[in-house]
């Protein structure tokens, strides 16, 4: 397998991973926040309301990460990927029809179970299976899915609001997410027929070892502060453009595209750069730019801000997601990469989600969203300390320490 010129299973793999995270993330995780206002005008919920749904579902699922993780380790990416599919897409349409809190929640804790197992986990593993030098760049190409599924994703939702109403908008963006995402994971494969990424050679270094070592608690600490910092901005963008800021639906739009329209340049960017440096100083790099971009928007109103935040952190927003499984591939390997990740995708989800709700919950509390900026800025900060003691590999660790 030619890691200079792909074969054509790894460019199933790649293509696999672009539309199967332009579905599961780029509609659902950032498709969803759009209509976060329709149901505040409509149905009299709060803005800790609106948000909570997230953060209560993956809080349900949480423990159900680590379980996909080994599921996919000891079956494969390919048949989990294929049930997260239907699960997310078929919620969506699900939550297009609630009247009732418990509807909403109901529909959204089976998105989390889609976003699971059919989102950034399987790919993850997928990608590290195929790739082994390239692996950066496939990461950083499946990644634009998400990029291209967030810029997208507002305008189409848009049109669709216009075309059919909000909550139709909502049922049609499911069936969008079946379609573009089932076909091509049906056709994949889980592992490539000939060893050259050294999968099979590698030596699988048990979990609870892995779980001694500080080097775990390193980047789960530093991933989830990050994820914190990231979600909590996306997820209240929406809101405060349209409360704080009096934008109009387009405008709210426009700046919501261009950041992941800049996610698509920082995942390109990153993904190369990971391949070629220490990832470790890739992720600081990514964290950096996170937390660095968030104070431009206590002066959002200011001509022009918005504008320059948006390509700030999107290009951090590219690459936050990416780095991780590339960094614990670098330490943990890839034979236990599914377990590994689906502890620490477990933890990062409930920071992704409890971080939007919390800065929601300020916002509603102080009729002022500084001091949750504030507090997104601090998690950033942590995030950026955690991973900068980390070290570059773990291979020698492991070697000069015995069980890490």
């Amino acid at each position: 397998m030619n890691t200079n010129h792909p074969d054509s299973g790894q460019i199933k793999v790649t293509l696999t991973g672009f539309l199967s995270l332009f579905s599961i993330v780029g509609i659902s995780l950032y498709g969803l926040p759009f209509f976060y206002d329709f149901w505040v005008q409509d149905f009299g919920w709060s803005r800790a309301t609106v948000t909570s749904g997230n953060a209560i579902a993956k809080t349900l699922v949480g423990l159900f990460a680590f379980f996909a993780g080994w599921m996919i380790d000891r079956f494969g990416p390919r048949r989990v990927m294929l049930t997260g599919i239907l699960a997310a897409g078929l919620a969506l349409v699900g939550l297009s029809s609630v009247t009732v809190l418990w509807q909403f929640y109901l529909f959204y804790f089976i998105t989390a179970i889609g976003y699971i197992c059919g989102g950034p986990l399987p790919n993850q593993v997928l990608i590290s299976r195929w790739f082994k030098s390239a692996r950066g760049k496939a990461m950083g190409i499946a990644y634009l899915g998400i990029g291209f599924g967030g810029m997208l994703v507002p305008q189409i939702a848009r049109k669709f609001n216009v075309l059919f109403g909000w909550q139709q908008a909502i049922f049609w963006l499911g069936i969008l997410m079946i379609v573009i995402a089932l076909p091509m994971a049906l056709l994949v494969k889980d592992n490539p027929p000939r060893d050259e990424t050294g999968f099979a050679k590698e030596e699988k270094r048990p979990l609870k070892d892995i779980l001694k070592g500080w080097p775990f608690y390193l980047l789960l600490i530093g991933s989830m502060c990050s994820i914190a910092a990231v979600s909590g901005t996306m997820q209240n963008l929406k809101l405060f453009f349209s409360f704080d800021l009096k934008f109009t639906q387009q405008t709210a739009a426009n700046v919501i595209s261009l950041i992941l329209a800049s996610s698509i340049a920082g995942r390109l960017i990153m993904g190369w750069l990971a391949d070629r440096f220490p990832k470790k100083y890739i992720m600081l790099l990514i964290y950096a730019i996170v937390a660095s971009a968030i104070p431009l928007l206590y002066i959002a109103g200011q001509p022009g801000i918005i504008y320059l935040f948006a390509i700030i952190f999107g290009i951090g927003l590219g690459g936050d997601y990416m780095i991780i499984p590339l960094m614990a591939a670098e330490l943990f390997g890839v034979k236990v990469l599914g377990r590994v990740m689906g502890l620490i995708l477990t933890f990062d989800g409930l920071a992704e989600a409890y971080a939007p709700m919390l800065v929601a919950w300020m916002r509603d509390s102080s009729q002022s969203y500084a001091n949750g900026f504030a507090t997104l800025i601090i998690l950033g900060a942590i995030g950026f300390v955690a991973i900068s003691f980390l070290p570059r590999k773990l291979g020698s660790h492991f070697q000069n320490n015995g069980k890490g």
